[in-house]
């Protein structure tokens, strides 16, 4: 049976010498050994600070509290995830489920492992000051980077060495309305065009300019699409993200539906590597941090976009 990494991580002495090692103080290497990550010369975050890195990086990425976190450490480079629509219906008495109707009712996902570096450099004074909280300022900033990171590539992702995109052609959202000009009417047929089961906890996701744009939508008798005291749509939570395209030719710049059919698949714990003499002329040590996920929409139906077109295109 293998070491869960839990249990070498999660030991006081691999704490000490991870921020001994961070610090530039000589210590025992010996008791990093089995948290090192050989692909990247990095070692794990101890147990403690891993899961507060965890918790910092949700409050940064919009997309980590509405899509489905996974945990797939121990898992080869490659699997295979399968996803099927749950089946629930009364029988008689002494009667069966038709369990074997389903059995070929599975959507197959093959999951990658995509590595994620981000660079952080500090000055030496703050690093071997005792009393600066290095721990808490390198969370801190990891989590902002990799907040951003994620949320982009989770919406433009290309799905080759890196996630895929909700935004993805061939293997994001469906797209539900096409239109040459957004209009209250578009925003109405959007939120029909994915299913109730998936209207039901759907949400939008747009950026500022498009939000601003439907905010003065109006139907015929004057009333507004958006709701200015709760901020929603049809009820709905409507989601700001930077990372999303305006409305120009092309683009797909409003999504709706169920983001929690989008699978943030986490490979690798997130690791550090400490480069003290790299940056030793500028009296400098830096950071490299490093994490391993995927991320796919499982089920294309689940949320749907407008895309807009040229305006002489046929639809």
């Amino acid at each position: 049976m293998g070491v869960n990494y839990k249990d070498i991580t999660a030991q006081p002495e691999y704490d000490i010498q991870f921020w001994n090692v961070a610090r530039g103080i000589k210590g025992n290497e010996d008791a990093l050994a089995k948290g090192r990550i050989s692909a990247t010369g990095s070692y794990e975050l101890p147990a403690g600070a891993s899961a507060k890195i965890a918790k910092a990086t949700e409050k940064e990425s919009v997309f980590r509290n509405i899509a489905t976190e996974i945990k797939a450490y121990k898992s080869g480079y490659r699997i295979f995830s399968k996803d099927c629509k749950d089946l629930a219906q009364f029988i008689p008495e002494n009667g069966e489920l038709p369990v074997y109707d389903g059995m070929k009712d599975f959507n197959v996902n093959s999951i990658g492992s995509h590595k994620l570096a981000v660079l952080v450099k500090m000055d030496e004074d703050f690093v071997r000051d005792a009393a600066f909280s290095l721990e808490s300022y390198l969370i801190g900033r990891f989590a902002k980077n990799f907040g951003r990171a994620e949320d982009n590539v989770f919406i433009s992702g290309t799905g080759e060495d890196e996630p895929t995109g909700i935004l993805h052609d061939s293997n994001g959202a469906e797209v539900g309305v096409t239109t040459a000009s957004i209009t209250y009417d578009d925003v109405i047929a959007l939120y029909f065009s994915v299913e109730k089961e998936y209207r039901k906890n759907g949400v939008w996701m747009m950026n500022d300019s498009t939000a601003l744009m439907l905010r003065t939508l109006k139907d015929a008798d004057g009333n507004y699409l958006w709701n200015h005291a709760d901020d929603t749509i049809l009820g709905k939570q409507v989601i700001i993200s930077e990372y999303m395209p305006d409305a120009a030719e092309g683009a797909k710049p409003i999504a709706f539906g169920d983001f929690s059919y989008y699978w943030i698949i986490d490979r690798k714990p997130v690791s550090v590597r400490t480069l003290i003499e790299r940056f030793a002329v500028l009296g400098q040590v830096g950071y490299l941090a490093f994490k391993f996920l995927d991320g796919k929409l499982i089920r294309r139906d689940a949320v749907k976009v407008i895309q807009i077109k040229n305006p002489d295109q046929n639809v």
